[in-house]
Parts: C-alpha cells; sequence; structure tokens
C-alpha cells in the first residue's frame, strides 16, 4: 500500500468519514457520469441527468424513514446554523412561542437565534449537568399553543442522544438530527420538520436536507425573502436556483449505501457493535477514563471521554495520531476526547481504538 492509499482511522466529528464504496463511485465517476462525458461537477442541474439523481435522493429518504405521505424533502445549503433562524422566520408568528429542550451547545444556538426573532421560552435543561444528560420527556413542560417545540436529537459536543421523542399533540415537533439522522430506526411521523447538515452521516458538507410536513409548510410566513421561504424549495423541487448538485449527488450515494447494508435496522446494530466498543474500553479501565455523558444518555455516534490524569491527555492524542487515528480531541469548548463513529466510520477502527486505549491504559496507568 502505498502513502496515497494509506486510509486513517477517521473520528472527526464533520466533516467526516465516508463510506470507502462511496468515495471510490465517485471517483470512477468523476469524469464522465453516467456516460454523459461530463463530471457531475460540469453537468446542468436543469439536465435530465442530474433530475434523475435529485428525485432518487428524495425518494430514498423517504423510503428509508419510512416517510408517510405528506413530507417535502428539500435540498438547501447553510448548513443546521442557517436553519436556526429559517426556521423562526417561517413558522414562529406574533404572540407564539418557541420552545426549546436545552441539551447542549447547538440547541443554545437555536435558542438564540429564534429570540430574535420573536418569543422563546425554555421547556428543559440539562445545562446544569454540563449537558451531561438527555432530560426526560417528563421534564418537558411548554405552552399548549407554542409555535413549535424544537429538539436537538444528538449532542455532538457532549455526547448525548434522546432515546425516544415526545408526543407534543397540536405542538409541531422540530428536530435537528445533523449528527445522527439515518444512523437508527425512529418514528418520522412524529416531527412536523426535520433539518440536518450532511457532513456527519448523509453525506459531504454543503447541502443541508430538510423534511417538512406539509401542513406546517402552508402556515409559514410569506412575507420574507425568496431565499429564506421554505415555499421557494418546495414549489420548485429544491431547484429554484443552483443547488449543490455535487454534494447531493453524493448524498444520494450514501443513501444506496445504507440502503445496501440493510437500512436502518442493520446500521443500527452496527453503530451499537462500534460504539459498545469504545464505551467497554471507558468502562472497564477503573476510572482512568471516565465518559462525560450518563450512561442512560450516551451518544451512539459521539463518545465523549476524558482521562483522569488529564497531564496524560496531550500524550494520549499525539501516540493515537502517530497510529492514524484522527479527530480525537474534544471539541475546544470542552476539551478532552471524542470518537465520533458515524454511519461511515468501520467496526474495525473502532476496535482499534479500543485497543490503542486499552494499551495506554496499561503502559501509563
Amino acid at each position: 500500500m502505498t502513502a496515497n492509499e494509506i486510509r486513517v482511522h477517521n473520528f472527526n466529528a464533520g466533516p467526516a468519514a465516508l463510506p470507502l464504496e462511496v468515495l471510490q463511485r465517485a471517483q470512477a465517476e468523476l469524469t464522465n457520469f453516467n456516460g454523459t462525458g461530463m463530471s457531475m461537477l460540469e453537468m446542468s442541474h436543469r439536465s435530465p441527468e442530474y433530475e434523475v439523481v435529485h428525485n432518487e435522493a428524495k425518494t430514498l429518504l423517504k423510503e428509508l424513514l419510512a416517510l408517510p405521505e405528506g413530507y417535502e424533502v428539500l435540498f438547501l445549503q447553510g448548513g443546521a446554523s442557517l436553519q436556526f433562524a429559517m426556521i423562526p422566520m417561517n413558522f414562529l408568528p406574533q404572540g407564539k412561542k418557541a420552545a426549546f429542550a436545552m441539551t447542549g451547545v447547538w440547541a443554545e444556538k437555536a435558542y438564540e437565534e429564534a429570540a430574535k426573532m420573536g418569543a422563546v421560552m425554555i421547556a428543559a435543561s440539562a445545562k446544569e449537568n454540563n449537558y451531561s444528560r438527555i432530560p426526560s420527556i417528563q421534564d418537558l413542560a411548554y405552552d399548549d399553543d407554542c409555535a413549535y417545540l424544537h429538539v436537538t436529537s444528538n449532542n455532538t459536543i457532549f455526547g448525548t442522544q434522546w432515546r425516544e421523542f415526545p408526543e407534543t399533540g397540536k405542538v409541531p415537533l422540530i428536530a435537528d438530527m445533523s449528527s445522527d439522522i439515518l444512523s437508527q430506526p425512529f418514528d418520522a411521523s412524529k416531527f412536523s420538520l426535520i433539518y440536518a447538515g450532511a457532513q456527519k452521516n448523509l453525506g459531504p458538507a454543503g447541502v443541508t436536507v430538510v423534511i417538512v410536513r406539509k401542513e406546517l409548510l402552508d402556515t409559514a410566513n410569506k412575507n420574507l425573502p425568496t431565499m429564506l421561504r421554505y415555499q421557494t424549495y418546495a414549489k420548485d423541487n429544491s431547484l429554484y436556483n443552483t443547488p449543490p448538485t455535487f454534494s447531493i449527488y453524493l448524498v444520494n450515494l450514501v443513501l444506496n449505501w445504507i440502503k445496501a447494508q440493510g437500512g436502518l435496522a442493520a446500521v443500527q446494530l452496527q453503530n451499537q457493535r462500534k460504539a459498545a466498543a469504545i464505551y467497554e474500553a471507558i468502562d472497564n479501565s477503573n476510572g482512568f477514563y471516565i465518559g462525560h455523558a450518563d450512561k442512560d444518555s450516551r451518544s451512539l455516534m459521539n463518545i465523549t471521554f476524558r482521562l483522569a490524569d488529564t497531564g496524560l491527555e496531550k500524550k494520549f492524542l499525539q501516540i493515537a495520531k502517530q497510529a492514524n487515528f484522527v479527530g480525537l480531541a474534544g471539541h475546544r469548548l470542552v476539551g478532552g476526547c471524542r470518537a465520533s463513529a458515524y454511519n461511515a466510520v468501520p467496526y474495525q477502527s473502532c476496535l482499534a481504538l479500543k485497543e490503542l486505549m486499552e494499551k495506554f491504559q496499561k503502559e501509563n496507568a
């Protein structure tokens, strides 16, 4: 194997690992997509060849999520960060409040953006515990006439994840699923709107997927700039202007890859196996490694931990880097270590990390 062929153990939090099979297919099609004599990078977004890819991605996403009728799938840009503002701009009318479950930094950012647009309230918060847990559904308290309840399904920085989602009745449930969408089965019909930046489980950076119930879409604020209205994208099949075509093409390849794995149930089993290997190294370390998240709130996607001897963290990360591990440093806001084991991260990489952690403990305890 040459230097150019080496594949590292990629635990980056995002942009993150993509399936090797997807990268290889994109490489094979890079200069001549489907016999067109053009790269997807060069192709018109109005061409019939691109339209097939675009629509297949929408269809596959609906299929994998078992979406019922009545939803639109949209491809936008601007990441989840733009959605923090677009959602209240479209769906937070005067006289209503938006409620937020505060479970980490991204929930805080969504709350802060909504507060610039209208009235907001906190339905529950885990901040006093340094976001080490997910509030119980019974802890959620919000007005019955709220414009919506917003949750962040998985918290990349703190390594916590919702195990179940609330029944909200007439209050629309909205979720930022950027870091765990398509990682396990869930009842998508509970949600009025789901959004996700693609660069963790769906594909590369550059495209944001929005899944929105048509009933909610019909209530959207119409007095907004064109590009900030969800109706603009729904009306024109996300082709009002030039979408991020190559990113959507790669999303389509990833969705096909997930389907080939056996769908979300099969992917979940693999994700559970991967996370269990790393958590086992933490739990069996007799306190050498300390997990951040409470056990009943632990994320399958982002495993966060510190070393009891914080002076050893820099040494551990350096040794990991030398052993071709990438992305294990914790977020700059909290430090420590973080292994992001998204769908495309192989089990072998998680097992290799477990072995590295056990070896490092043996040599440094």
